[in-house]
Parts: structure tokens; sequence; C-alpha cells
């Protein structure tokens, strides 16, 4: 798409000016005529904005994509036209969102329905949020659609935030006992080994063992950097293949607790996502066809693929879901009871609510595991320190 300049006069004469984005100038005038304006000057920009510059690189954040999605939701249901609620969010967006509203405007305005324009938006809306949004313009209830999209996306941004912010502790901790080991390395005991070559001590096992240790990463540092660097994107890209990253998420799921707590986090995104598709109004099958391809799971996007099938040829959801080890027992009695009520989507909501628990339970006992680990290897790590370096003194005052 490209940005045009216009000036125009309304009816009254009252003269405005503004930036559009469209393919063409035809695609311009067609759309400011129809609003009853007369064009009196339209050119393509040809000037640099460093705000628009930037905004083309960088996608808006979730929680500006939240945001937007609840206040677009508050003014359609105050009656406020679409078009109109559209400019006013882009009035008071940050550079990246007013860039995709502008293109959602311009498209809307030439005739395109939200969910076609949202998805050449370049925003970086997702598969059901699409989904979401056309099943509400095609009901009539988009208003109501976009309220229980936004209430998703809060919990799910709520339930990353908890997932992350357990993990900063161990973090900064390993980071930190990097940084140590390599100040240690590069600049300590290089002086440490001079001053031992310079008494003439007899250097003990361990100490020779860290001396040499300390002479690789002080002379051969950006070996190392470019070995780990190279290996990295080598192990990175084929994990990207659909056999390495097969085989990474299966090695990920035998991992204690953590393998557990990576299954139950799918089950509670499978079940959320589930959950919303269904209260929106899309069928069933077209539900579990966006979810596998948006669980973010290789191995459980293959299995729920396969229940789509078996769905499609007349099994129910929950006899199908029951097929797969891979889902637990409780996934397919509460699907089950949910089809025999009629409330599915409500029933899976109350998982997904359950799930989050398990996961936040499982998160604590991670942390809670990981930091006598991570204390058991720091004090072994500073005792083979305190041996290498304190071993040659003794031997030294033991020879005056």
């Amino acid at each position: 798409m490209k940005s045009f300049n216009y000036k125009v006069r309304d009816q009254k004469g009252i003269a405005s000016s503004g930036v559009m984005e469209a393919n063409d100038e035809k695609q311009v005038a067609t759309i400011l005529r129809s609003k009853g304006m007369i064009i009196t000057s339209l050119s393509e920009t040809d000037q640099l904005n460093i705000d628009s510059f930037i905004g083309k690189f960088s996608k808006p954040k979730q929680d500006e994509i939240t945001n937007f999605t609840r206040q677009l939701s508050t003014m359609v249901g105050a009656g406020l036209p679409l078009i109109n609620a559209l400019r006013i969010l882009k009035m008071q967006s940050g550079q990246s969102l007013k860039l995709v509203i502008e293109k959602v405007l311009s498209e809307v305005e030439g005739g395109s329905t939200l969910a076609e324009a949202l998805e050449i938006s370049g925003g970086g809306f997702s598969s059901v949020y699409l989904a979401m949004v056309r099943a509400g313009e095609s009901a009539g209830v988009l208003d109501q659609v976009l309220k229980k999209l936004a209430d998703a996306l809060d919990k799910q941004r709520e339930f990353k935030s908890k997932t992350k912010g357990a993990m900063v502790y161990p973090m900064i901790i390993i980071v930190g006992i990097v940084v140590i080991a390599t100040i240690m390395m590069v600049f300590v005991v290089p002086k440490l080994t001079a001053m031992y070559k310079d008494f003439g001590a007899e250097l003990p096992l361990p100490t020779k063992i860290l001396m040499g240790v300390s002479n690789f990463v002080a002379k051969f540092w950006f070996v190392v950097a470019a070995l780990i660097g190279l290996l990295s994107v080598l192990i990175g890209n084929w994990a990207r293949t659909e056999v390495g990253s097969l085989v990474v998420e299966q090695l990920s799921f035998k991992i204690p607790i953590w393998g557990k707590l990576r299954k139950d986090l799918i089950i509670t995104e499978f079940s959320r996502t589930v959950s919303v598709l269904l209260g929106a109004g899309i069928p069933i099958l077209d539900t579990l066809q966006i979810v596998s391809e948006t669980i973010g799971s290789n191995v459980y996007g293959a299995e729920i693929r396969q229940v789509a099938t078996m769905v499609e040829k007349g099994v129910s959801l929950a006899e199908a879901i029951q097929q797969f080890e891979i889902f637990p027992p409780i996934l397919g009695q509460m699907i089950s009871v949910g089809e025999e009520t009629g409330k599915l989507d409500e029933v899976l909501a109350k998982l997904a609510t359950f799930y989050e628990g398990e996961s936040e339970i499982k998160i604590k006992a991670l942390t809670t595991a990981i930091e006598p680990l991570i204390m058991v290897v720091m004090g072994i790590g500073v005792g083979f320190l305190v041996i290498a370096v304190i071993m040659p003194i003794y031997n030294l005052t033991s020879q005056f």
C-alpha cells in the first residue's frame, strides 16, 4: 500500500487535509467522494517520516491489540459506526498500531469487511482472532465477540506474565554465575598463574585444569564465541524443521517437572481457544483446524488434526479425544459432559481455569527445584576454585 496526502472541502466549504493508505489514487478519490468531499489536492507522499518508517518494521504489542479490541468492542456496542470507531482509535494509538489501523480503515472504507482488513493489515492478528471477528460480523454480534476476545487476550497475557515472572529469579542467578565465572577465568586466574610461575610452585591437578581452561578462554575467546554462535544457529535451524521440531518437543516432554508443565500449558491453551471459538459460533471442524495451527505444538497439532478427521466422520469430540493418550483423561470426560449438556464452551472455559491453576503450582515447583540445584552447582564451582587457588599457596608456605 501507498500513502497519499489529500486536501478536500465538504459541502459546506470547510477545508480539511490528511493522509490515507490505499493501493492507488483512484481508490483514495473513490473513498473521499463517497463521503461527499470535493478533492482539491491529491498526491502520493514522498516525505520520509521517521515514526512511520520505524512503525513499518514493528508490530503492535499484545497489550496494544488487547486494548484496541476492548475499546473497539465498547464503541461498536455503543452504536458508533465501525469507520468512526477506527478513526478515533487511530488518533489515540501508538505509531505501530496507528499504521495498522490506517490500513484497516482504508480497507473498510473501500468495502472490505473488518476481518478481511485485519488479515492484510500486517498487524500480526492470529487465526483465532480473525475467525472470531469474521463470525461476529456474520452473526451481527461483533461487539459481543470482540468483548469475549478481549477477555481471552487478557487472561492469556496475565497467565504468560505469571509464567515468565516465576523464571526471573533463576535466570538472574544463572546469568550472575556465568558473568562471575567469566571474570575469574579472564582476569583473576591469569594473574595467579603468573605469580605461581614466579615462585616455581608445584601445581596440583585442579590448578592445572583451571589454568588450562583460563588460558584457552583468554586466548581463544573469539573462537569459543564463534563456535557457540555457530552451534546455536545450526541447532536452531534444525529445530525449526519438521523432524527437528518434533524431536525437540518430544525430548522436552520427558524433562522432569518441565515436561508435565509444558503439557499443561498446551492443554490450557487448547481448552481456552476451543471455548472462545465455539462461544463465537465457529463450527467444531473449523475450530479444530484453527486450534491445530495455533496451539504452538507440532505434536499436539498433528493429534488435533486426527481428532478433526474422526469428528468429520461422525465420532463425537469426547470419543475422539479419548482415543489419544497424549490428552489427559479429564479432558475427554469434561468434553463429554459439555456435549451432553450443550454447554461445551462453558465447560472448556472452566477446564482452562483449572489447568491454569495446575500450571501455576507446577511453575512454583519448578522454581523451587531449580533454586537448590543452582546452589549445589554454585557450591561445587566455588569449591573447585578454592581448592585450585588455595592448594598451590599451601604448598608454597610449606616449602618455607
